[in-house]
């Protein structure tokens, strides 16, 4: 099969055998409760715990935190490689020469930063996801992708639902916008006020959750996947139309799941 066939799931048994040890839910919460007592004395209960004391198992519960992300982290991307290889000829000769490069490299360096800043495994899994697509792509730009990752462990899940939601309503437009370059923005505008309109119409907003929208609508736009468009005002307080951006679609089609 190539450079990739290897048994990855002996080695990744291994390594839990070996970390997982020290990172089981029990020992992890008698850490909490040994940290508990421990501010409980430094602030006058009985004990003789120090600061030093209280640092050391801060220092432990993070190392614990890190291997356990890494470890779900190597889990995902390898089981999305794998997914990859098997797709066609065509696509394992471009897996096999991503691994014997260098291109991979900084990708993974950079992933294994953005993971650590979280315990949520679906955002892990959207790190790997990201990579393993830029390997599909052919793309593992690091700027654009390292701003991928940032928002694949920040952003909620409502707030990828909502962005879904977006780009399936609008990607006929983004591909018309490919086609037709010149396009005037009056025109551009008019559309995204008229996809908007429907798509709140067929219940892509629920005015219920009103708020819970406001803020995903807000993230989504501090990382520039989307863009607020003015309106006149007939579609309600809340309902103002939004336009999915090209690195809103980049994002969305790079958290797919890879098919068999």
């Amino acid at each position: 099969m190539g450079q990739f066939d290897f048994d990855s799931a002996a080695a990744l048994s291994r390594i839990k055998s070996e970390a997982l040890s020290s990172f089981s839910a029990g020992k992890t919460s008698s850490r909490l409760l040994g940290i508990g007592s421990k501010l409980l004395e430094l602030l006058g209960a009985a004990g003789a715990a120090t600061l030093g004391d209280l640092i050391q198992d801060l220092k432990n519960l993070a190392v614990e935190k890190d291997e356990g992300n890494l470890i779900y982290f190597a889990e995902a991307f390898v089981s999305d490689l794998r997914r990859l290889y098997q797709l066609n000829e065509e696509m394992r000769k471009r897996v096999e020469e991503v691994l014997r490069s260098d291109k991979l490299d900084q990708a993974v360096g950079n992933a294994t930063l953005h993971i650590t800043r979280t315990n949520v495994q679906k955002r892990i899994a959207r790190v790997a996801l990201l990579i393993a697509n830029g390997v599909k792509a052919n793309d593992l730009e690091p700027e654009s992708l390292d701003d991928l990752m940032r928002a694949a462990v920040e952003l909620k899940d409502q707030d990828v639902v909502l962005l879904r939601k977006i780009y399936q309503s609008q990607l006929s437009l983004l591909l018309q916008d490919a086609r037709r370059p010149g396009r005037a923005p009056d025109a551009w505008h008019q559309d995204i006020q008229g996809i908007w309109h429907g798509f709140v119409s067929d219940g892509g907003l629920n005015q219920r959750e009103h708020l819970l929208y406001r803020s995903s609508l807000s993230r989504l736009e501090s990382f520039g996947f989307i863009q607020h468009v003015s309106n006149a005002g007939m579609y309600g307080v809340g309902l103002d139309p939004y336009a999915l951006l090209e690195e809103g679609r980049l994002f969305c089609e790079r958290i797919l799941e890879i098919a068999d």
